[in-house]
């Protein structure tokens, strides 16, 4: 007779435990997650920042066989790119749009350093070149310093041409650097002050050129290494220095993703935050078989500075994209059927969440925090202390995603952003709640978050596409 264990058992049936996908999974899930790894890493070498992100993305939307909405489209694959910056895919599903859609929104762009607008200058005390930064988002400064750099963006002349520029990326091309202060002189300059304080913002000079501009008849020119650099430019690119008023260059990590880990099961790469939710969401709207409900990506800018300006998720872009969309379907699309369609959508906000870090556990709490390899996170709410500025997703909602995904099987698991009272953030699911949507968020977690390279798990990359493949095909 077989020894029964009740205690046992009735632990299985009611106690919630997260799963390791390693451990779960079949042998054939395994090397789906490693083989989406695979193109994953080609992604982000080629897609530093938002441009080159939604330039992308462009290319492979007419492969897949989406029109763009704005030049008399036919067919249910839709797609709308703004500015160059931000972007909305759409496949119209068999009910009405005005009954709701199903919105995936993450966003395209990292936190980083840009170049200020007059950024060359030549330094009077070691007549070296200086590039002058500004950062972008929430960065540790300090991070930035004494590693390879690379130099991506555009200049947009006056008659309207735009010259593209990637510096640092190639083996045969130069990079850049923000050199540190060498220990031997840093303990009244740096050891004495808080870690947030030892390197400031007009620290992080970028070194640009050493040789000056040499002439036999004139050995008093002004600004020689200056004058150089913009020689160089001016014979690669065309470019003079007023160019730069109305450049955007920004500075990112030289470095390329790499399988990390003896068992290559994870990825370290610059701007997972948030392209790893992206990659995910566009890849499985481009795989949807089947979708009543209208299903949209929207690929949003300027996240990490609080979804301002004209390409961020405060914008009016998305609104008009629907409305659109309604028009496009043959339905009414007044100012009232869009406020009702969107009070009828389902939308998850695509932003990766913190793993807890093995180095630095207590800042989380075990119980509700993300672990890596566990799946993509469903996460409830975010914000700050008792929940400041947090979207804090219905109960109904929550409970319907967690259904979908246990229903598909999808590996998932439950995540908050840290201890209550021990920091926070946000994303975009607040600003799409305000349509009156359902919002919840959704993506993977991360290691090392907001640094140079952050670390992700090809399993968690995998079960966040197949968790937003689910969403469009059953929410």
């Amino acid at each position: 007779m077989k020894k029964t264990n009740k205690a046992e058992d009735l632990r299985k049936k009611l106690t919630y435990k997260r799963k390791n996908f390693w451990e779960a999974a079949s042998e054939q899930e395994v090397k789906k997650a490693f083989d989406f790894a695979e193109d994953y890493k080609a992604f982000l070498n080629l897609c530093k920042t938002d441009r080159e992100t939604i330039s992308y993305f462009e290319k492979l939307l007419a492969k897949k066989g989406f029109a763009d909405l704005d030049n008399n489209p036919q067919g249910k694959k839709i797609f709308r790119i703004s500015r160059k910056k931000n972007a909305a895919i759409a496949v119209i599903g068999k009910r009405p749009v005005k009954e709701g859609v199903n919105l995936v929104v993450s966003h395209i762009d990292s936190p980083r350093v840009d170049l200020k607008q007059n950024p060359l200058h030549e330094d009077g005390t070691t007549q070296l070149g200086i590039l002058k930064t500004h950062y972008y988002g929430g960065i540790k400064k300090y991070q930035w310093m004494s590693t390879p750099l690379a130099i991506h963006g555009v200049f947009v002349k006056q008659n309207g041409e735009t010259i593209s520029v990637s510096i640092g990326e190639e083996e045969d091309e130069p990079v850049f650097v923000m050199p540190d202060l060498l220990p031997h002189l840093a303990r009244k300059e740096q050891y004495t002050k808080k870690i947030g304080e030892a390197v400031a913002a007009h620290h992080m000079n970028i070194v640009f050129n050493s040789v000056p501009f040499l002439e036999k008849e004139n050995k008093e020119i002004k600004e020689a290494v200056k004058l150089n650099a913009l020689i160089l430019l001016n014979e690669k690119y065309g470019i003079i220095e007023e160019d730069f008023l109305s450049a955007e260059l920004e500075v990112v990590p030289a470095g390329k993703a790499r399988d990390a880990g003896i068992d290559k099961s994870m990825v370290l790469g610059y701007g997972q935050d948030d392209r790893i939710c992206a990659y995910t969401s566009a890849n499985a709207i481009f795989d949807i078989s089947a979708n009543d409900k209208t299903a949209i990506v929207y690929l949003a800018d300027k996240e990490e500075i609080g979804s301002e300006g004209n390409t961020g998720a405060k914008s009016i872009f998305i609104l008009d994209f629907i409305a659109d969309l309604l028009k496009y379907n043959g339905e009414a699309y007044d100012s009232a059927t869009l406020r009702k369609t969107l009070i009828n959508s389902q939308i998850l906000s695509a932003d990766v969440n913190a793993a807890i870090n093995p180095n630095f556990p207590s800042v989380h709490e075990n119980e509700n925090a993300v672990h890596l390899g566990f799946g993509v996170s469903v996460t409830k709410f975010t914000g700050a202390g008792g929940k400041s500025g947090s979207n804090d997703a219905n109960a109904e909602f929550n409970a319907k995603i967690i259904g979908i995904f246990n229903a598909e099987g999808v590996n998932w698991q439950i995540g908050a952003l840290g201890k209550v009272d021990e920091g926070g953030g946000g994303t975009i699911a607040k600003y799409m709640a305000e349509y009156g949507a359902e919002v919840i968020d959704c993506g993977p977690g991360l290691l090392g978050m907001h640094s140079l390279y952050e670390l992700s798990s090809k399993a968690d990359l995998y079960s966040s596409y197949k968790a937003y493949k689910a969403f469009f095909e059953k929410a």
